[in-house]
């Protein structure tokens, strides 16, 4: 009973989600590096693109996660006393989305507080003043959706229900590219 009180670890999840961006990162950064960077349509188009692949990898990424912990969690029955996993999918899947979504808030938001120290402060000549408090709000339902998208792409999976792995992809994908 002790081992169902500590959980799973956060932190895993959200290596994941860096070696997906990283991945991400690196595809945008060649496809600029090929293309006639004077061509402005272009540039915007491979900006798109690099947003799609990212959500698409960090999918990807998400259900190769879940396959680790499948495994882990068939290990981890195989050696109870019991035979059941002392943690269960459901909690996997919170834990899961939810780091995915701190870390994707985190590096969101950097770049937000990096505006807010820059040589010029957002807000002062006619924008909003309401920037600062309306990213957070934006980061911070960011975070949310990702706890809800790794809960409906786990089970999903786990029920081999996969329009709801579809939907998850597409809202994300449209969540991304509003």
């Amino acid at each position: 009973a002790r081992e169902r009180e500590r959980g799973v670890p956060l932190f895993p999840r959200a290596f994941f989600w860096l070696v997906s961006l990283l991945l991400a990162s690196l595809i945008w950064f060649i496809s600029v590096q090929l293309s006639d960077r004077e061509n402005a349509k272009l540039q915007y188009g491979l900006l798109v693109f690099g947003a799609a692949v990212s959500v698409l990898l960090q999918e990807a990424f998400r259900f190769a996660y879940f396959k680790l912990l499948k495994k882990a969690d068939e290990g981890l029955a195989m050696i109870s006393e019991d035979g059941r996993s002392p943690i269960s999918l459901r909690q996997m899947a919170y834990v899961s989305g939810l780091s995915f979504g701190i870390i994707s808030g985190a590096f969101s938001f950097v770049n937000v507080l990096a505006d807010s120290v820059g040589p010029g402060t957002v807000g002062i000549h006619g924008d909003s003043p309401y920037y600062f408090i309306t990213s957070a709000f934006l980061t911070m339902a960011l975070v949310l959706l990702h706890t809800f998208w790794g809960v409906i792409f786990f089970d999903a999976c786990e029920r081999r229900r996969y329009w709801c792995l579809g939907l998850v992809v597409a809202s994300h994908l449209l969540a991304s590219g509003l």
